[in-house]
């Protein structure tokens, strides 16, 4: 995206992005940091901390312009007043394995946090402040993408709260103290610091869906297109294969994209002595995949969508 805009911008242009480790691309002009995704690192803090003073030191007659894409709730990383890092890695690592839907997550992400929520707009604040995200989150709400830096959120402290109690999350002492606390609320719709911002979503998970259909179909193919999830066994369904992959390129922690499951994949674990269910139920299906040799490896895509699902069902079976 910052590769994007030196192409595309005819003005006097300075700043900093931060991306996952071995996503970057050469800039010109702004300044690229490389950090840890899905759990934050010194890194990211660094960063985040950057942009801040960054944006506090313009004024009004500046422009800021936010680039914002999946993934920016773990590279931004800069814990409220009171919370390290280490706590906010281990609360990360606690939401990431319980499996709560990225909502949840990032509700949870803004309460401790000194930029999320809005809060990099507010620091801005009176500069005019212009947002271009990247979709990867259903329903392509923007207060949602890379935890809303730049949008006002509807969501409370008390929420983020409920959602650790839900999946039973140990909160640290200083979490907990910061969250029932004033500070922990983050500025809400009608704030008038927000009068000067702009947040438009440029792409989402339906254009990167619609253009695999598009695919699909030039090549001859009529297939099922699904955006967030499958359901059910490929066992006994013969002509039935589907794949799901990150459109980044990279799944999480790993370095595959995703996987394809095939009509013999359970038969094939079960006769490697593997048990897909257990390992679905910890939210570990990599070793099954890597096992079975049906990783999809492509190295960073450097473009985040969403995840992608696709079936492809052949009636001639």
């Amino acid at each position: 995206m910052a590769a994007a805009v030196e192409a595309n911008w005819s003005g006097p242009l300075t700043g900093l992005v931060v991306t996952r480790y071995g996503h970057s691309v050469p800039c010109r002009h702004i300044e690229v940091i490389e950090a840890a995704h899905p759990v934050p690192d010194a890194a990211g803090y660094t960063a985040a901390r950057r942009i801040v003073d960054l944006v506090g030191g313009l004024t009004a007659d500046d422009l800021v312009l936010c680039l914002l894409s999946g993934g920016g709730s773990a590279l931004l990383v800069l814990p409220a007043p009171g919370i390290a890092l280490e706590d906010k890695q281990a609360i990360n690592r606690a939401l990431l394995r319980c499996g709560a839907p990225i909502g949840e997550m990032n509700c949870v992400r803004k309460h401790l946090s000194a930029i999320k929520g809005g809060r990099l707009a507010v620091a801005a604040a009176p500069t005019p402040v212009v947002s271009l995200m990247i979709s990867d989150v259903p329903g392509d709400d923007p207060s949602v993408i890379a935890s809303g830096p730049t949008v006002p959120d509807e969501t409370t402290a008390a929420q983020a709260v409920a959602i650790l109690e839900k999946y039973r999350i140990e909160i640290p002492a200083s979490v907990l103290e910061h969250l029932l606390g004033p500070s922990a609320e983050t500025p809400k719709p009608g704030d008038p610091r927000f009068r000067h911002v702009s947040n438009r979503v440029i792409a989402t998970p339906q254009d990167a869906l619609e253009a695999a259909a598009q695919v699909a179909r030039t090549a001859g193919f009529r297939t099922l297109i699904l955006g967030n999830a499958i359901e059910g066994e490929a066992r006994g369904r013969p002509g039935i294969t589907a794949i799901a992959a990150d459109t980044d390129g990279i799944d999480g922690s790993e370095d595959n994209a995703g996987a394809i499951l095939s009509p013999d994949t359970l038969d094939r674990a079960g006769r490697a002595g593997l048990e897909p269910k257990a390992h679905l139920a910890n939210n570990d299906a990599y070793p099954i995949f890597a096992r079975l040799g049906d990783l999809v490896v492509t190295g960073p895509t450097r473009t985040n969508v969403n995840d992608f699902r696709a079936i492809l069902i052949d009636k001639r079976s």
